[in-house]
């Protein structure tokens, strides 16, 4: 089985990144084995042009942002595609197209795999281009990184920490991307 693990979002955008962020957080922190493979790509704001990447796994994990009313930056919701929870609008604010939409797209065609998305709620920062992760991103980002782990481990996907680097050092060279 082929799992993906895709991050999105805006690199330009502080907290908009997250997702990519987080990605390549985990592929330079840990190595994973197992059973099944897994591939970790930067998905950035591609939106509809993803659809040909994801409908070729098995399985795939989605890292984004996520809107939901009077939620507070940093809260992180895991919920799978076919059941979104009414409160979640999806909408960020740096997204060409949201991801919502493409993977309704995939959907219709009936290549889309089953899909798990963990979300986190961002500190929008407007049109300002930064690098810097809020605090509160910082923080629900271990969430998401335990998350994602217990995804991958019940998918029959092994880590093992083999690096110490910094969410934020990550971030701040996530524009080279991470091979």
């Amino acid at each position: 089985m082929k799992i993906l693990v895709l991050g999105i979002g805006n690199i330009l955008f502080g907290d908009e990144g997250i997702g990519v962020h987080l990605s390549n957080f985990l592929k330079l922190n840990y190595t994973f084995s197992g059973e099944n493979e897994v591939e970790f790509v930067d998905g950035g704001t591609l939106a509809t042009m993803l659809i040909p990447l994801i409908t070729s796994y098995d399985k795939v994990l989605i890292l984004d942002c996520v809107s939901v009313d009077n939620a507070q930056i940093g809260e992180v919701y895991y919920f799978d595609f076919d059941n979104v929870p009414r409160i979640i609008t999806w909408a960020g604010s740096a997204h060409e197209v949201e991801m919502l939409q493409t993977l309704r797209l995939a959907a219709i065609n009936g290549d889309l795999p089953p899909v798990k998305i963990i979300g986190i709620i961002p500190e929008v920062i407007g049109e300002d281009t930064a690098f810097t992760l809020s605090d509160a991103v910082k923080e629900g980002a271990k969430t998401m990184e335990r998350l994602a782990l217990t995804f991958l481990q019940e998918n029959g996907i092994n880590a093992q920490r083999v690096d110490n680097r910094d969410l934020q050092e990550v971030a701040n060279g996530s524009f080279r991307g991470y091979e």
